[in-house]
């Protein structure tokens, strides 16, 4: 009986041996700016993962209401966020706004009138959707200004 087993084993380290792989990589360039064929573009060496702003903003810090230098004062009290808070201002139904980004992990980013009121939670929650009182504010609204970013 052990012979058998042996002479199986031998047979299948056999039969395993003769089946290689073989693993090459290409060591010389693509011709040209496409990898195969016309419709893949060669791949680039830049990286597109970590997240960057497109465009770099300077605060506007002319239109400062006093509840919003509260508001920001109070931000500065607590510890930094992450993501960090970021104010920007908008023109929305006719009016300036104020949008301030969500603290983190599905909570509400929260839009203000030039008084400080409420308006409306944009995005956010556990849907994402906000509190639904201004669905349309991604679509409507214009003009972005950067009021201000947590320096920290």
């Amino acid at each position: 009986m052990r012979l058998l087993s042996l002479a199986f084993s031998l047979l299948l380290t056999t039969a395993c041996a003769r089946q290689q792989v073989s693993v090459t990589t290409p060591t010389t360039p693509p011709e040209g700016p496409n990898v195969a064929g016309t419709s893949t573009p060669a791949p680039t060496s830049a990286n597109t993962v970590d997240p960057v702003y497109a465009r770099v903003m300077e605060s506007d810090t002319t239109h400062r209401p006093a509840w919003l230098k509260a508001r920001i004062a109070a931000v500065l009290a607590e510890r930094k966020r992450n993501p960090i808070t970021r104010i920007l201002s908008y023109q929305y139904d006719g009016q300036t706004v104020y949008f301030e980004t969500a603290p983190c992990c599905d909570q509400f980013s929260q839009l203000f009138d030039t008084k400080g009121r409420l308006i409306c939670q944009p995005d956010g929650g556990i849907t994402g959707r906000g509190d639904g009182k201004c669905p349309d504010f991604d679509k409507k609204k214009t003009n972005e200004k950067l009021v201000w970013q947590d320096p920290r």
